[in-house]
């Protein structure tokens, strides 16, 4: 089996563990996450442990890619150039938590609540869709404008 086949197979692999692991937990139902989110009116802590085993699975995870010169199916790690905290990133992250308060889906869930057929997804998704469509949009335009403005 050739690398890219691997990485194919790792990829499916992982997102079916990942999709497993969000339907048991319960996050592909928008009313459980609301509850979780609403902190003044019935609210259900149970995502806490969602929340905390995978922070305590992937710690250990990280720390041992991280002693790694390359990933084992690909040459190098991809990883993130910016760390800054700035203006798209607040605006982004209020968006996105907006977004989820109102809805109860996040991307991860609201992809795997396709296999359960959850009606609310035929809204949501292409919703979801358009939004990235639109940022993706404003950043390129956004770059054009940065380099007109460096040759002009």
């Amino acid at each position: 089996m050739s690398r890219a086949s691997w990485a194919g197979a790792s990829a499916l692999a992982s997102g079916t563990l990942f999709g497993l692991g969000l339907a048991i937990a319960g996050m592909t139902d928008p009313r459980k996450v609301l509850a979780f989110l609403d902190v003044v009116c019935g609210w259900d802590p149970s995502l806490l442990l969602v929340l905390g085993t995978a922070v305590l699975v992937t710690l250990p995870g990280y720390r041992w890619a991280r002693r790694q010169k390359a990933p084992l199916l690909a040459d190098r790690f991809h990883l993130p150039a910016a760390s800054a905290i700035d203006t798209p990133l607040v605006l982004g992250a209020a968006l996105f938590g907006i977004g989820w308060g109102i809805a109860g889906y996040c991307p991860g869930p609201a992809i795997v609540g396709l296999a359960f057929g959850n009606p609310e997804l035929r809204l949501f998704l292409p919703a979801m869709l358009l939004g990235i469509a639109l940022a993706r949009w404003q950043r390129a335009l956004q770059q054009r404008r940065l380099v007109a403005q460096e040759q002009g």
